[in-house]
């Protein structure tokens, strides 16, 4: 297992963010974490990635303990997050953004390279080569993080709410090119989303986060064909009741 996950909990101060949770990510397998706002999502990427220490729990990556860890250590272990709100650098091109990735890297030739596959995969990137990242539409911005969090040849690349702010299209094409990224070179991907449908569609693995706790977890195609899932995160399942008349009340979540 590349990242095992046991029993983490994660305060604000005297507010718990994320109670016992316990989650896994498989070797070339994206592992989707659905949730509304509030849920714990985006503080699980922060704890996981060396932000936010935990109050307590375990995060195991390839069986060696990183809680607790620094960010640059956590990083150069080969776990690398996409934060929300892409955070580029405004004012460096966009070949220096994509650079800013491999600042650790020694391996000159792998990095030219993989700046390559990076403009393969975001023709637009390369066109704009030169351009400051601050005059990207927010889509492109969404390909910078990416391409400079591949820029550190992660073994696990984390993304929080790589959607937010996109129209569907673009939200389609996103999650088309971290799919592609899982197949061409194996590299392992924990997503947290807001929208449910795209990322089903595109993960293998599927958890549900609500208030701070891990309340459901399945594959991704058995998480999407649930009555409750589908009503709660897809807006769909049972619409009508037994008269065929719209029904007044909301299916009962089975994980409470």
């Amino acid at each position: 297992m590349l990242l095992d996950v046991q029993n983490l909990e994660t305060w604000y101060g005297p507010i718990a963010a994320m109670k016992g949770v316990n989650l896994t990510v498989a070797e070339g397998r994206i592992t989707a974490v659905l949730g509304a706002n509030g849920a714990g999502k985006t503080t699980l990427l922060n704890t996981l990635a060396g932000v936010i220490d935990p109050f307590k729990g375990k995060a195991l990556f390839q069986g060696q303990e990183i809680q607790g860890l620094d960010a640059d250590a956590v990083a150069r272990k080969g776990l690398v997050l996409v934060p929300e709100g892409r955070q580029v650098y405004p004012f460096l091109s966009v070949r220096d953004n994509l650079l800013m990735g491999a600042f650790a890297r020694k391996d000159r030739d792998a990095v030219a390279r993989d700046i390559e596959r990076v403009h393969q995969w975001f023709p637009r990137l390369k066109e704009r080569d030169a351009q400051h990242a601050g005059l990207l539409s927010g889509g492109e911005q969404q390909m910078v993080a990416i391409g400079r969090a591949y820029m550190s040849a992660p073994k696990l690349l984390m993304l929080d709410e790589p959607s937010l702010g996109l129209s569907p299209m673009l939200v389609h094409e996103i999650f088309g090119i971290i799919q592609r990224i899982r197949d061409e070179t194996g590299t392992a991907v924990l997503v947290v989303e807001q929208n449910a449908a795209v990322a089903l569609k595109h993960g293998d693995d599927g958890y549900i986060m609500e208030l701070g706790r891990i309340v459901a977890a399945d594959t991704c195609a058995a998480l999407s064909q649930k009555e409750d899932v589908r009503e709660a995160y897809l807006g769909g399942g049972g619409g009508q009741g037994l008269s065929g008349t719209a029904q007044r009340w909301k299916r009962r979540k089975t994980w409470r």
